[in-house]
C-alpha cells in the first residue's frame, strides 16, 4: 500500500544521498576499497583483526590511502617514508587528536591523551615537568624500579618451586612503579583494590582490541545502542576513575603545600595557584583522567614487552645464555644492575631493543587529524579527517 510506497522512497532517497555524499561531495581522497553505506568498509575486517587488515590493504593499495570508518574517512599512512613525510614533514598539520569513540564516551576531550590545544599543551607541559621532578628518565627513577625488583624476588621465593603466572607479577611490579610516582606509594600485592585495578586495565584492553570493541570505534552511532560486550568498557572506565579519585581524596585530606609528595599533589597545589584563571585547564576533571591515561599508557604496554621478552628469552635459550654471561662479565653476583652498566652491555642492550621490535605491542597508533586542509602526495586530506599510522610495518620493513 502507500506506507510501503512511502518507506520505499524515503530509503532509496537516503541511498542516494549516501551514495552522492561518498561519491560526489568527498574531496579528492586517495584510493582505498569502495566503502558501503552506513558501515563504510567494516566488512573489510576478518576476525577482528584490524591492524592486519590495514596491513593487507596497504600492500594492495600503496603507501597512502583511505578506509572508511562507518561514515568517517581515515587516511591509512603505510610504511616508513608515508609515516615520516605526515608525521614530520607535514607534523603541524597532522597535530590534531583523531576519534576514539570506545573511549570518548568516558574521556570527552579531557585528560592528557583525548585533549588537544591548549588543555593538551598544558596537561603535557605540566605532566612532562612533573614526572621528571620526580625522577622519570632519571636515577630516582632507578631507585624505585629496583625496589620493586625486590619485591618480585621475594615474590618469587615465596612460592618454593610451586607453579605460578609471572605474568600477574609482572603486571602488578609495573603499575606499582607507576603507582609509586602517580600516588606517591605503592600497593602489597595482595591487596584487594590493588588486584581489581589491574584486572580493569586486562579486560578493558581485552574488550577494546575484539570485534565488538573494533566495530564500536567504527560505527559509534549504531553500537552504542546496541546491547554487547562492548557497552562494558564505559563501565569499566568509569570504575577505574573512582579507584583514582579515592587516591586523589586521599592526597587532599593530607596535602602539604611545602612538600609535594607525587603528580598529585603537584597537580592540587596547581589547581589551587590557578584557581582564578578561566582559561586554567588545571581542573579536577583533568586531574582524574589524566591519572587514567597515565596509568594505561604505562603499564600496561609495558608488562606486556616485558612478557613478550620473557616468551621470546625462552624459546631462545641461548640467547638467554649469552645475556646471562653479559651480566656475570659486567655486573657479577654481588651487587645489583644499575643503568650505567648498559653501555658496557652492548649485546643485552641489542636484545632489548629487538624484543620491542619484534613482540610489536602497539600495531597502530592513536589516531590524528588533520588540522587544516592539506595537500599530501597529491591527495587532498581534509580538515579534521582520521588519519592513521601501521606502526607494526615500521618495525618489519626489510629495507630498514
Amino acid at each position: 500500500g502507500c506506507g510501503i510506497i512511502l518507506f520505499s522512497a524515503v530509503l532509496g532517497l537516503i541511498v542516494f544521498y549516501l551514495l552522492w555524499t561518498y561519491l560526489c561531495k568527498r574531496p579528492r581522497l586517495p584510493p582505498g576499497p569502495t566503502p558501503l553505506p552506513i558501515i563504510g568498509n567494516l566488512l573489510e575486517v576478518k576476525n577482528g583483526q584490524m591492524a592486519k587488515t590495514l596491513m593487507e590493504l596497504g600492500k594492495k593499495y600503496g603507501s597512502v590511502y583511505t578506509f572508511y570508518f562507518g561514515l568517517h574517512p581515515v587516511v591509512v599512512f603505510y610504511g616508513y617514508e608515508a609515516v615520516k613525510e605526515a608525521l614530520v614533514d607535514h607534523g603541524d598539520d597532522f597535530i590534531g587528536r583523531g576519534r576514539q569513540p570506545t573511549v570518548d564516551r568516558v574521556f570527552e576531550g579531557y585528560g592528557l591523551i583525548a585533549s588537544e590545544g591548549n588543555r593538551w599543551r598544558q596537561l603535557k607541559r605540566f605532566t612532562l615537568t612533573t614526572l621528571r621532578n620526580f625522577g622519570v628518565g632519571k636515577r630516582t627513577i632507578e631507585y624505585r624500579i629496583k625496589e620493586e625488583c625486590s619485591s618480585i624476588v621475594q615474590e618469587l621465593t615465596s612460592y618454593n618451586g610451586r607453579q605460578f603466572d609471572p605474568a600477574i607479577i609482572i603486571s602488578k611490579a609495573v603499575s606499582n612503579v607507576i603507582c609509586s610516582v602517580v600516588f606517591g606509594r605503592r600497593f602489597q600485592y595482595d591487596d584487594a583494590r590493588f588486584h581489581r585495578m589491574l584486572d580493569i586495565f586486562y579486560e578493558t584492553f581485552e574488550l577494546m582490541s575484539s570485534t565488538w570493541g573494533q566495530v564500536q570505534d567504527m560505527i559509534p552511532m549504531i553500537m552504542n545502542h546496541i546491547p554487547g560486550p562492548h557497552q562494558k568498557i564505559t563501565t569499566l572506565l568509569e570504575e577505574l576513575n573512582d579507584f583514582v579519585t579515592e587516591q586523589v581524596k586521599l592526597n587532599q585530606q593530607t596535602l602539604d603545600e611545602q612538600d609535594p609528595r607525587d603528580y598529585i599533589d603537584c597537580f592540587l597545589l596547581k589547581m589551587q595557584e590557578e584557581k582564578d584563571n578561566p582559561e586554567s585547564e588545571f581542573t579536577m576533571r583533568n586531574l582524574i583522567l589524566t591519572l587514567n591515561n597515565l596509568f594505561f599508557a604505562g603499564g600496561e604496554t609495558v608488562s606486556t614487552t616485558l612478557k613478550h621478552g620473557f616468551l621470546v628469552l625462552l624459546k631462545y635459550p641461548d640467547i638467554q645464555a649469552k645475556i646471562h654471561k653479559e651480566m656475570d662479565d659486567v655486573i657479577g653476583r654481588d651487587r645489583t644492575p644499575n643503568i650505567e652498566d648498559r653501555n658496557r652491555m652492548p649485546y643485552t642492550d641489542a636484545v632489548i631493543h629487538e624484543i620491542q621490535r619484534f613482540s610489536n605491542v602497539i600495531p597502530m597508533n592513536a589516531p590524528h587529524s588533520a588540522t587544516r586542509d592539506t595537500v599530501f602526495r597529491g591527495y587532498t586530506i581534509p580538515k579534521v579527517s582520521d588519519e592513521m599510522v601501521i606502526l607494526y610495518i615500521l618495525r618489519k620493513e626489510l629495507s630498514y
